[in-house]
This record gives C-alpha cells, structure tokens and sequence, in this order.
C-alpha cells in the first residue's frame, strides 16, 4: 500500500525536494542549531528567537506546510522546534507553548493549523510540557501577505485576544514557563499583540520562538 500511495503521491522532502523521503537529514541538520536572537521592527517586549532565516530548508517546509497541506512536515518542525526550545527553557519549570493565533478561513483552507500541529509535536519530545492553545484573532483581520510592515500592525493592533476563560481552566501548569511560538517572525506584529493578549490575563511571558524570521 505504501508503495502505492508512493506512485500516485510521491514522497518528496518537504525542506529540498530530494526524492523518497519526507525530510532529509541535511535539512534537519539545517534547524538543528542553538535559537539565534532577533529584533524585529515592532518590539514585542520579550526576548525573541529564530532556528534560521526565512530561506532554504526552513522557508521551503513553512510554506509547504502551509500551502501544500504538508501535515507530515509538522514532525520534523517540531522536533526542531523542541530542540530549541529544550536549549532555552528552564528545566526546573514547566513549559506551556502557545502558539501564535491564525485565522479560522486560513487553518480551514489548509485543513488545519499547522502551526498548532507543529507546537503538539514539539510538546511531545519535551518532558513536562504542554500546548495551551488559547489566542485568537478577530472576525476582518486581513492575511498578511501583501501587506506593508505598517499594515500589518495596523491589522492586528488589539485584534488578538485570549478564549474566554482563565488560565487553570485553560489546563496551564502553575508557574509555567511560557513561551509563544509561530512559524515565521517578519515584523513582529502577531508576537507583539499575541504578548500584550496574554499579558492582559496576568501571563508573563518568557519569550517567542519562531521557526524562522525575515
């Protein structure tokens, strides 16, 4: 049957295209490195961080993510996504990941939330980790692309919130460390007010990590 499914549906890396496998080892040694610091355009108040750049493996496997409908990739992004963040959290702490929001339009035309997949695959290499996946964005937020760095923070601007509930209903562990994840950092827009939306619930923030920033 795998063989077959093969033929109609060839299995290509979703980082570099090599034939016959879903991910190759050279690009999972490509976002194998220690989280790099970044500083985007719109300071989100917390410390933030990036595998890579938006280019080659990394940006190849976002996208396909996205636009392909690449569930399988959402393994191997978050077993890098918990390589870095096993070499910056606080091991004497719980971890909650929350992922960054997306809209509902966008996770249903890509059969999902791949971000989300990816944060519940990263969890699972983690010990004493959990997602806690709890922003949202308002009905009218537009899609980013296209959009000029000013637009996308006039977009957003207030538009991100928390479901509404509090924290121990959300299932979040008592001091947790928590840290925001997303797939891609370019102005820091969504990380600013994702950041500003948990802290209006009393959640201080650790930091954001990304899987690659622009």
């Amino acid at each position: 049957m795998g063989t077959l499914l093969d033929l109609i549906l060839p299995t290509a890396c979703g980082g570099c295209g090599l034939a016959g496998t879903a991910w190759c080892a050279g690009c999972e040694a490509a976002l194998d490195s220690p989280p790099v610091r970044v500083r985007p355009r719109t300071d989100p108040g917390v410390p933030c961080w990036a595998l890579g750049p938006y280019r080659g493996p990394g940006r190849r496997a976002v996208l396909a993510a996205k636009e392909q409908r690449r569930r399988d990739l959402a393994e191997p992004l978050g077993a890098a996504l918990a390589g870095g963040l096993a070499r910056l959290r606080s091991w004497d702490r719980p971890l909650a990941l929350v992922p960054a929001p997306s809209k509902a339009s966008a996770a249903r035309r890509r059969g999902g939330d791949p971000m989300l997949r990816t944060a519940h695959a990263a969890a699972r290499w983690l010990p004493d980790s959990r997602v806690v996946s709890v922003l949202r964005v308002w009905r009218g937020v537009r899609d980013s692309v296209g959009l000029t760095p000013g637009e996308r923070v006039h977009n957003l601007r207030g538009r991100v919130t928390t479901v509404p509930a509090c924290a121990p209903e959300w299932g979040m562990p008592k001091n947790a460390e928590v840290v925001v994840v997303d797939d891609v950092l370019t102005t820091g827009a969504t990380a600013r007010e994702s950041v500003r939306a948990l802290a209006r619930v009393g959640l201080p923030i650790r930091g954001v990590l990304v899987i690659c920033a622009a």
